[in-house]
């Protein structure tokens, strides 16, 4: 399906939200960004706002009525707002409920009451919790999430699934390994570069520094999703986007270590396999469902941590 209609890109003004709008409007579409601006920055998306193509609607997906009003003619709605931070679910149990999942559910009822029939939906590897089989597919099951983040974006999926079994909707579900790249606004990366310039002669690393995950940079991430539906038209496609390897944390210390100029820094573990209560230790998707459909990552996890830290030292 061409992306040339009017599309509607719930937290738009966020991280992966404001690099898809910015493609989306290089494509050539009509792009409505629904946001309310909690953890998104209007700077990300400022150099769009005196565009004729482009609306921003300051809005909450907790507002039944504004998101209905918002969904009225669209033709694709890019479902991107979330609260992201896996760690918070740990001392804030409701968080991931009510911006997850009843956000969700408030968005599907908006479409279904619309007539708004297609949705793309981001959501996460933490559904696959400690899975047993790595490179893990998406036929991977059963699904036991350990996280209430990861737990919470199992939940928007089924919602998603029934929705469009029961409503005649159409559905791409895309779970995510670890996202990187401008406009990021939390994660390790972030958290290194900000521990670095706190103390460059000590960084401390959560867990025992051998949690191996995979990272992939958000140009990467954006081309992989307007390409899968573009070449994918079943009812509800369900993909999995990531590198094809993996990093350590002791190995982003390095790079980010690398990158500001550092040397002789000590690395201090606070202990443990986990960096926190549901964190996965280890994490690797497989993506040759995506690469059978005629997509391969052109960066490594290291690559994409590697540019990801110089574009937030930089800004460019």
């Amino acid at each position: 399906m061409p992306l040339k209609k009017k599309i509607l890109v719930t937290g738009g003004a966020g991280f992966i939200g404001s690099n898809l709008v910015d493609r989306l409007i290089k494509k050539g579409n009509r792009v409505f960004v629904f946001d309310n601006l909690s953890s998104g920055k209007m700077e990300f998306i400022e150099q769009h706002l005196e565009k004729p193509d482009f609306t921003l609607i300051k809005g909450d997906l907790l507002d039944h009525d504004a998101i209905e009003r918002a969904c009225k003619g669209t033709d694709l709605v890019f479902h991107v707002a979330a609260n992201p931070d896996v760690k918070l679910g740990a001392s804030d149990t409701k968080v991931h409920f009510d911006q997850n999942i009843l956000a969700t559910y408030n968005l599907l009822e908006a479409m279904r009451k619309t007539g708004t029939r297609k949705i793309a939906f981001t959501s996460t590897s933490t559904v696959y919790g400690e899975a047993s089989i790595m490179p893990t597919p998406e036929n991977y099951g059963p699904l036991i999430p350990i996280s209430l983040y990861g737990a919470s974006k199992l939940a928007c999926e089924a919602l998603i699934t029934s929705y469009s079994h029961t409503f005649e909707m159409q559905a791409w579900i895309f779970r995510f390994a670890n996202i990187v790249g401008p406009h990021s606004t939390h994660g390790v990366t972030v958290d290194f570069i900000k521990k670095l310039k706190d103390n460059p002669l000590k960084l401390e690393i959560l867990g025992d520094g051998k949690q191996e995950k995979s990272y992939l940079h958000v140009s990467e991430c954006v081309n992989s999703i307007i390409f899968a539906i573009e070449k994918s038209n079943e009812e509800v496609n369900i993909f999995n986007i990531g590198s094809e390897d993996t990093i350590s944390a002791t190995g982003i210390g390095k790079v980010v270590m690398e990158e500001m100029g550092l040397s002789d820094v000590e690395f201090i573990y606070t202990g443990g396999s986990r960096g926190w209560k549901g964190d996965v230790p280890r994490m690797r998707l497989d993506i040759e469902k995506l690469k059978s459909i005629g997509w391969k990552p052109a960066y490594t996890s290291e690559k994409s941590i590697r540019d990801t830290t110089r574009v937030l030292l930089t800004g460019n």
